[in-house]
């Protein structure tokens, strides 16, 4: 898969998540997203709430989350995926978050309140 590629499925999955979890759409926050597969350890640089998607890392970033490249392409490719199946994948432990706890820790309860809601 190209750059041109990824950035445009990373785009998507950024709207999916924001589609399901408006309040996430408020967020100015630095993310390293780590996409690793067998022969490529690809990582992202996304900046929110302007959508900016940057291969490499900036090192400003104060959250990070890693996907195996498999699992990202087929949340992401999905339009039907929803944000209960990232919360299984992160259950799972598919999805990986670390960071700045206080950032990780509000974005969490972000999507726990939607979650909630929307049972």
């Amino acid at each position: 898969m190209s750059s041109a590629d990824t950035k445009a499925l990373i785009s998507q999955a950024i709207d999916h998540v924001w589609r399901d979890v408006p309040a996430l759409r408020q967020l100015n926050l630095s993310v390293r997203l780590e996409l690793p597969a067998r022969h490529d350890e690809a990582i992202w640089h996304v900046k929110l709430p302007e959508k900016e998607i940057r291969r490499d890392a900036q090192g400003d970033e104060r959250v990070s989350v890693t996907v195996p490249r498999i699992f990202f392409n087929t949340l992401a490719g999905d339009p039907k995926a929803s944000i209960r199946d990232w919360i299984e994948a992160y259950d799972h432990g598919h999805v990986k978050v670390s960071g700045e706890p206080a950032v990780v820790k509000l974005v969490g309860s972000v999507i726990e309140r939607q979650a909630a809601r929307a049972r």
